[in-house]
């Protein structure tokens, strides 16, 4: 079966991106980002309820970096990913079996191993088309299932720079993109989600010295708290209900 040139583009830029340092060039090699990194997790563990005889599908696992984070809980992970390069590092990691199950998989074929309590994923919405997307994973919810999400927000200057020149960053794929915080929110509930929640957050950039990261946390947990400055926070965390 032949896939689209947008899934062709992902499989390709995967591939480049498995070449390098993978952790590094989407920064959570460094310790700034690896807080980041382990705050998201909890964040979206916690809100998807991730636990013992909770089954999650996680969607664009990457290296598995997230996926060894959630299988923490104990819930039941099936990871897929269009990448076999991307895989391939995911597999390195070695998580338990009996929990965590690595797929090479488009999104789009994954329907034969719902329905599911709660879909997650870090920062690969982006990379899909959302119009069919947010569909998709509503058909995969269980009722009440819980989708719950970490992306990036275009209303952040860093993130809305690169896609507008996003030649000039080789870590950003020719098709992704970013969302803002009113129009997912409506294109959610449009698609039958209720109990909608999109919180923006994080304002701890990868590239912070080891020394300030207490003081720009601290700082950035204000910033998350005052009404319009939050607004251009670099991520939203996303939450919501199939009814």
């Amino acid at each position: 079966m032949s896939i689209g040139d947008r899934s062709q583009h992902e499989i390709d830029h995967g591939r480049l991106l498995a070449e390098e340092d993978t952790e590094r060039i989407w920064g959570w090699g460094t310790p700034a980002g690896r807080l980041r990194a382990e705050r998201r997790a909890e964040m979206i563990a916690g809100g998807a309820g991730l636990g013992p005889h909770i089954h999650a599908l996680e969607i664009g696992c990457g290296t598995g970096l997230f996926t060894e984070m959630f299988a923490r809980t104990g819930a039941r992970i099936t990871a897929i990913d269009i990448s076999p390069s991307l895989l391939a590092k995911a597999a390195a990691r070695n998580l338990p079996h009996e929990n965590v199950r690595f797929l090479e998989k488009r999104f789009e074929d994954c329907d034969v191993d719902g329905p599911f309590d709660a879909v997650i994923g870090s920062s690969v919405l982006h990379h899909l088309d959302i119009d069919q997307a947010l569909p998709k994973i509503l058909e995969l919810l269980k009722n009440g299932g819980v989708f719950s999400f970490a992306e990036p927000n275009m209303l952040n200057p860093q993130v809305f720079i690169e896609r507008k020149f996003r030649q000039f960053f080789p870590y950003v794929s020719r098709d992704e993109t970013a969302f803002v915080r009113g129009s997912f929110q409506k294109s959610l509930y449009q698609t039958g989600f209720r109990h909608i929640e999109i919180t923006p957050f994080d304002w701890l950039h990868p590239a912070v010295p080891e020394f300030l990261i207490p003081l720009v946390s601290m700082t950035g947990r204000l910033l998350e708290k005052t009404p319009l400055i939050r607004d251009f926070s670099g991520s939203l965390y996303i939450k919501a209900v199939r009814p």
